[in-house]
């Protein structure tokens, strides 16, 4: 399946965590950063994409434990593509959205 059909798919079908996080990622809420959902990057989706600070926002859950290896693969791929990849775990999303942001925050002010 192409990307595109990919990420449209899991738009429809988002994570409690990562709806929590699109909540404070939208609408340029962080220093004026204009964040994507579900946007294709190569032959990826990543879950959260900001274009102008080249950053992508993973949000993983219980699953990607046993998929490290390919998510670094991912990550490289995404990485060779001019990004910086933050990873977070649903339940810190969920329990500390405030930590995630900051440290969301951090990151965006040193790729400025």
């Amino acid at each position: 399946m192409k990307p595109v059909r990919v990420a449209r798919r899991l738009r429809r079908s988002s994570t409690n965590a990562e709806q929590k996080l699109w909540s404070r990622l939208r609408n340029r809420q962080l220093r004026g950063l204009k964040f994507r959902r579900q946007m294709p990057i190569g032959r990826y989706v990543a879950d959260f994409a900001c274009i102008e600070g080249r950053i992508v926002i993973e949000v993983d859950g219980g699953q990607h434990l046993a998929a490290a290896e390919a998510d670094q693969l991912r990550s490289r791929a995404i990485e060779a593509a001019g990004y910086i990849v933050v990873r977070f775990r649903n339940d810190e999303v969920l329990a500390n959205i405030d930590a995630v942001m900051a440290e969301i925050e951090g990151v965006a002010a040193a790729r400025a």
